[in-house]
């Protein structure tokens, strides 16, 4: 595993596959019947081991949640999810191999009962369509309040999405901007160029059949696929192929 990949359930709190104990009972969460509510089990996924750290922290010191363990990448995620079973997942999007994209999708697979929150530095149109894509309930920005997100967290624990105003702003205009060809407009970011070779890798054609198709050498489609590359904020064809077939491209 990578830097500082993960913390077990033992060391933030929680024990034998339940909630933690480890907050005080005079801290408030308390409910007026006596009862307490459900701590719910976080995992954090992020690649940068001191804003783990400081979301730990904060996350920590809500007594509604526990955090059971942390990840640096996605691969170390899905290992962690399966080990500890967490009930909210927070996501970056740029970690290094198996993007955030990737990873909350095949998380979900696996454990769709889980609710992930993505957070990210990322203002990127189509990443906000794609975290919503790969099932995330939340997307906020890094910079948040941890007011904000750990009213998130308790949101989305409940059952419920959470945007930030900014996002949910743009989610709006982006929803009547495609509404009415969302295969066409999958990718607002991307030029109209950049889409339509998009669209002829999801249909398996290869670079230099693209370069064929549109009458260019093949050092162009490369150049503009590396370009789609850094929009998408994927690392490699596969990844950028699975996006395009999962917003509708590629079928002809």
């Amino acid at each position: 595993m990578g830097e500082q990949p993960a913390r077990s359930a033992d060391q933030s709190g929680g024990q034998d596959g339940g909630h933690s104990d480890g907050h005080s009972d005079g801290r408030g969460g308390g409910r007026g019947d006596g009862t307490r509510p459900p701590v719910r089990r976080v995992l954090l996924v992020d690649d940068h081991p001191l804003f783990r750290e400081g979301l730990a922290a904060a996350v920590d010191l809500d007594d509604g949640f526990t955090v059971v363990a942390e990840a640096a990448t996605g691969e170390d995620a899905l290992v962690e999810a399966a080990r500890t079973a967490p009930d909210l997942v927070v996501m970056d999007l740029g970690l290094p191999g198996l993007s955030g994209l990737e990873t909350t999708r095949r998380l979900l697979t696996a454990r769709p009962e889980t609710r992930v929150v993505v957070m990210t530095m990322s203002e990127d149109d189509d990443n906000l369509l794609a975290a919503m894509r790969a099932g995330a309930r939340g997307y906020l920005l890094k910079g948040a309040l941890r007011e904000e997100i750990l009213h998130a967290l308790h949101t989305v624990g409940r059952g419920g999405a959470v945007f930030s105003p900014r996002m949910a702003e743009r989610l709006g205009s982006l929803f009547a901007a495609v509404g009415g060809s969302p295969a066409k407009e999958a990718f607002p970011t991307l030029t109209a160029r950049e889409r339509e070779i998009l669209d002829l890798l999801a249909a398996g054609l290869s670079y230099r059949q693209i370069a064929q198709r549109l009458f260019v050498v093949d050092k162009t489609v490369r150049n503009h696929v590396g370009a789609i590359f850094a929009k998408l904020q994927v690392h490699d064809r596969a990844s950028a192929i699975v996006r395009a077939r999962d917003a509708g491209l590629g079928s002809g």
